[in-house]
């Protein structure tokens, strides 16, 4: 039976950011590193894979470890951690999965006969001499690969730039032999850094990191992570080793860039870095990225929106929504978790987690966050939930088909003597309040507030004294 498809798209007790989304067999199977929540650094967990039907996305199947971080001969004892990978089918058939681990500069290479079955360590991507890629003196260090294969050569975009570091030149091209790891065309720079970017075009949006490469209509199209973090931008070309030109932002964690229900340089999600890819499935474009949860940059999920193209091939920046891969808004009617929230803020703006980049990686006690009460990867969890609702916190979702809708309860805990205001705009009408109080456990707050009719969003914000925590709402048809 069909569900409906929520963001984020797997369970709220899952953590894999980075997606590299593909369709292989009637399936979109998704590769991506592996956060922990309450995690203290970046991709502590191995490489797990999820799948779906792509005529049901809502429909996730847990595909298991396809790949253990033990297996690379470098990380024997486990030390270094799986950064974000990406996978692509040689000319023998098989599967290849690319990555590169925290703590050195080179390419590591894993195969399956499988889409998502038992990863094999295969080797290093190296020079005709043997010489690793990244190892070499003058090579830039190789981080964050993106892979496709044509006519028997696989084409390699690797790096990480920084803002300042003039050792780092920008994204790297590389073309690989049939076998998979040899060069034969060695690496040369693409999309630039930010020291190295002025007269290019990428000038505010220069390279940092997360290559990722897709073809549409015969044109090329290489996604990546900004220097603003925040956003996926992307750069297209009319071959996969040609001159790369900046097109734009596919989407920003934060919504920045998007008018209309906001001021568009209003941010209205905690946010940091940003990495992901676009996939046609079943005849419509996505654009998958990931999220920021638990107040930290290290527990982070994997979210998708549906893209639209202009007729020359240029993307519309995606919002951020709630129903994400689902096929239209989601019902007016049933339980919807909090944790499916597209915008978190409130009247005192902050658009990085931990407030700047490089200026800590923990959000300040007076915000509110995506959370969890189990332990890392506890599939007896109860939905996530938002945690810390202080004096003027939104949390915004869309969208709804509403027919004769209304807000019929919400479910809260903690400290928190106040009102709950509901709207269908940022800054719109209240619609309706719901009082609360000080609650020891969940405690369900029946309401009856009567929502329009047709596709919107709907906002909850908290007014009044101490820090509630939020588990979400229900909804009824009459």
């Amino acid at each position: 039976m069909k569900k409906q498809a929520l963001n984020p798209y797997l369970p709220s007790w899952e953590y894999v950011p980075d997606g590299e989304p593909y369709v292989f067999d009637g399936r979109v199977y998704v590769y991506g590193s592996h956060d922990a929540f309450g995690g203290h650094v970046f991709c502590l967990n191995d490489y797990v894979c999820w799948s779906a039907p792509v005529d049901d996305l809502g429909n996730w199947r847990y595909e298991g470890v396809i790949y253990k971080r033990t297996q690379d001969p470098l990380n024997q004892d486990g030390h270094m951690a799986l950064y974000a990978p990406d996978v692509t089918i040689g000319p023998d058939g098989r599967y290849y999965l690319y990555y590169v681990l925290d703590k050195v500069s080179v390419v590591s290479v894993a195969v399956c006969d499988t889409p998502a079955g038992k990863y094999e360590f295969y080797g290093y991507v190296h020079y005709s001499d043997g010489t690793r890629l990244g190892d070499r003196e003058g090579d830039d260090p190789q981080f964050d690969p993106g892979v496709i294969t044509e006519n028997g050569l696989t084409h390699l975009y690797t790096g990480f730039c920084p803002i300042g570091d003039k050792s780092r030149h920008g994204a790297m091209h590389t073309v690989l032999a049939e076998d998979m790891l040899t060069i034969v065309k060695e690496p040369r720079f693409l999309a630039p850094s930010q020291p190295y970017s002025a007269g290019s075009g990428y000038e505010g949006h220069e390279y940092f990191e997360a290559a990722s490469i897709r073809k549409r209509n015969g044109i090329y199209y290489f996604i990546y992570s900004s220097v603003v973090l925040h956003e996926l931008c992307y750069a297209t070309s009319d071959s996969p080793d040609g001159e790369f030109k900046y097109g734009g932002v596919v989407v920003s964690n934060c919504d920045l860039h998007i008018g209309g229900y906001k001021p568009a340089e209003k941010p209205v999600f905690y946010t940091s870095n940003n990495h992901g890819s676009i996939e046609e499935i079943n005849g419509q474009w996505y654009i998958f990225y990931h999220r920021h949860t638990n107040g930290t940059v290290f527990s982070r999920q994997g979210c998708a929106e549906k893209l639209s193209f202009n007729d020359d091939g240029s993307i519309i920046q995606a919002q951020m929504t709630s129903c994400g891969l689902n096929d239209g808004p989601l019902k007016g009617e049933g339980w919807y978790p909090s944790y499916i929230c597209c915008n978190l803020f409130n009247d005192t703006e902050q658009m990085y987690t931990g407030g700047s980049w490089g200026h800590g990686m923990f959000l300040d006690s007076q915000f509110a966050r995506i959370t969890q009460d189990e332990e890392d990867r506890d599939e007896n969890t109860g939905s996530g939930y938002i945690t810390n609702m202080t004096n003027s916190t939104t949390a915004g979702f869309k969208f709804f088909d509403f027919k004769n809708s209304r807000v019929s309860k919400i479910t809260i805990r903690g400290y928190g003597n106040g009102v709950f205001e509901v709207r269908t705009q940022i800054g719109g009408d209240v619609l309706g309040t719901i009082p609360v109080e000080n609650f020891n456990y969940w405690t369900d707050i029946p309401c009856d507030i009567k929502l329009p009719d047709g596709n919107h969003s709907i906002y909850f914000t908290f007014n009044g004294n101490g820090n509630p925590d939020f588990a979400g709402f229900d909804l009824k048809e009459d």
